[in-house]
């Protein structure tokens, strides 16, 4: 029987972010998501490095792969709509979660397992869950400093609003990211130092 799931999530590279806002380059959620995964991956390699934690990077490096993998179907909602209120939140939520249940229903039921673990995470996963959610919020503050580099003022508010709760977090791993990498963004290509 012929299922729908990977010819799906390859739709996520037409679904593009920030739609309410001037873009000097557009970002599909293909792209955010990749960066999204290499961003956990990091929190949770220098968690386990720096901190002495035991956390499953490669996990979080999934969970980030496929944490927007529902606006397949609900479209990417922009966040002053989707955080307006509590109420419309627990919407959204709830049509989030039908929709992950949607997707994963399109797979057979042999593998459906393995991806319920990481578009649903357990309890036990709750730690990667913030890290995966930091470098969300990672993504959108490195997207607000790139429009920032390339003249585009529409993202300033953002990436100050960003910043501020990225510091309310209070997670170590972000606040090391944040304090020895998150400068090298504001860098262009000549200043990367390739050693």
């Amino acid at each position: 029987m012929e299922k729908d799931f990977y010819a799906m999530i390859s739709r996520m590279k037409l679904i593009d972010r920030w739609s309410l806002m001037r873009n000097s380059r557009k970002e599909n959620i293909s792209e955010h998501s990749l960066e999204v995964s290499i961003l956990a991956h990091a929190l949770a390699v220098i968690g386990n490095e720096r901190l002495g934690k035991e956390l499953n990077a490669e996990k979080a490096a999934l969970i980030g792969i496929f944490h927007d993998a529902t606006e397949i179907i609900t479209g990417d909602m922009p966040t002053p709509v989707k955080y307006f209120n509590q109420e419309i939140q627990s919407a959204f939520k709830a049509v989030e979660g039908v929709a992950a249940q949607r997707l994963l229903a399109m797979l057979p039921e042999d593998l459906r397992k393995s991806y319920e673990e990481i578009f649903c995470p357990v309890e036990e996963d709750a730690y990667i869950g913030r890290l995966v959610k930091a470098a969300d919020k990672l993504s959108a503050l490195i997207k607000c400093i790139e429009e920032g580099k390339a003249g585009n003022s529409e993202f300033l508010n953002a990436e100050k609003s960003i910043t501020e709760h990225l510091k309310a977090m209070k997670l170590k791993e972000l606040d090391i990211f944040m304090e020895e990498f998150l400068p090298a963004y504001y860098k262009n290509l000549d200043e990367l130092k390739i050693t």
